[in-house]
């Protein structure tokens, strides 16, 4: 039997359980936060006091700071682009004339994701501090010029890299959170905190449904995780540009700058690695065809030496000076 079938028979095998999935991880619509929560209410006799106070604010906050939120802000409005990935791989049937459990899940997941892209976008506008329409059309440039993250339409390959890139995006956005807080910032601090939590609530999700696959087919999801690690998890935005600029151009110099901050670092990716180790039990698997045990066998080795190389890297301290974020978001 070939990779494919066994993918859609093992994908077609969980779908019953991903109703209970999302009970599990994703919050209804009526109960769940809206954007309009945290920003200044407009039909409010207090509506420029409110604006007035949050501009007060987002004075305290620097370049490299404005510059991450915006990129953060960027990858999350780019949810077209993820959605229409996702419901091609493979298994997730939105064309069966049935409700099939992977699309529901993937609409969903789409649905909650959305809103951080929403509340974020509303507070650069309001806080005057960035060049709004460059940001758009960086995001315009984003959703336009799409996306390749290595997974083809492999559903595990996918499940992979979402598990990865959904913890990683708590933390930045946890981080970007914090040193809102520490300026004073409580508005910022709170969203960025709350978007952080939906983040580890869809981490867990995508880590519980790879474990699951694992129980099926440990020796294909095994394989999957080492290919997707040989590749290196890229971040959703890697196609990021400016107006005029190649692609893929901005995301360098963005990273550079994440990496400066501390918001996102070498270091992280190498502890999430770790902890999917851990989670899914790659050091006990026993049993696994010869070139799966091989795949197996690079996992465990591989955070070590990422160690090793991390710890040989050199980032740029020089501050680009994006189009994004003028005169006006430096401190």
């Amino acid at each position: 039997m070939s990779i494919k079938n066994v993918r859609l028979e093992v994908m077609q095998a969980i779908e019953p359980k991903v109703d209970g999935f999302m009970n599990e991880y994703l919050i209804p619509t009526e109960k769940i936060w809206q954007p309009t929560d945290f920003l200044p209410d407009s039909q409010s006799d207090k509506f420029f006091d409110e604006v007035e106070k949050l501009r007060g604010e987002a004075k305290e906050l620097g370049y490299d700071f404005w510059v991450t939120l915006v990129a953060d802000t960027i990858t999350e409005e780019a949810l077209p682009t993820y959605e229409s990935w996702l419901m091609d791989v493979e298994g997730i049937d939105q064309h069966s004339g049935k409700e099939n459990g992977w699309s529901k899940w993937v609409r969903a997941w789409t649905a909650e994701e959305n809103r951080h892209g929403d509340v974020l976008n509303k507070y650069l506008y309001l806080s005057g501090r960035v060049n709004m329409r460059e940001i758009e059309i960086t995001t315009q440039h984003l959703i336009s010029d799409g996306f390749d993250i290595g997974t083809d339409r492999d559903p595990y390959k996918n499940f992979v890299y979402t598990t990865f890139q959904e913890l990683a995006t708590n933390i930045s956005h946890k981080r970007v959170g914090k040193m809102a807080r520490q300026k004073g910032n409580g508005l910022l601090a709170k969203m960025c905190t709350i978007i952080a939590g939906d983040e580890m609530r869809h981490h867990l999700a995508y880590r519980e449904f790879v474990k699951t696959i694992m129980g099926q087919d440990p020796d294909g999801m095994v394989l999957a995780f080492a290919d997707m690690m040989k590749k290196k998890i890229v971040m959703p935005a890697h196609f990021l540009r400016e107006s005029g600029g190649s692609i893929g151009e901005a995301f360098e110099q963005f990273s550079n700058c994440a990496q400066r901050l501390g918001v996102y670092t070498a270091q992280d990716y190498i502890d999430i690695l770790k902890k999917l180790n851990d989670y899914w039990e790659i050091g006990n698997l026993r049993g696994l065809s010869d070139q799966a045990e091989k795949a197996r066998v690079y996992l465990m080795k591989l955070p070590e030496r990422l160690q090793r190389i991390s710890e040989r890297m050199q980032f740029s301290q020089d501050q680009y000076r994006f189009k994004w974020v003028e005169a006006n978001g430096m401190i």
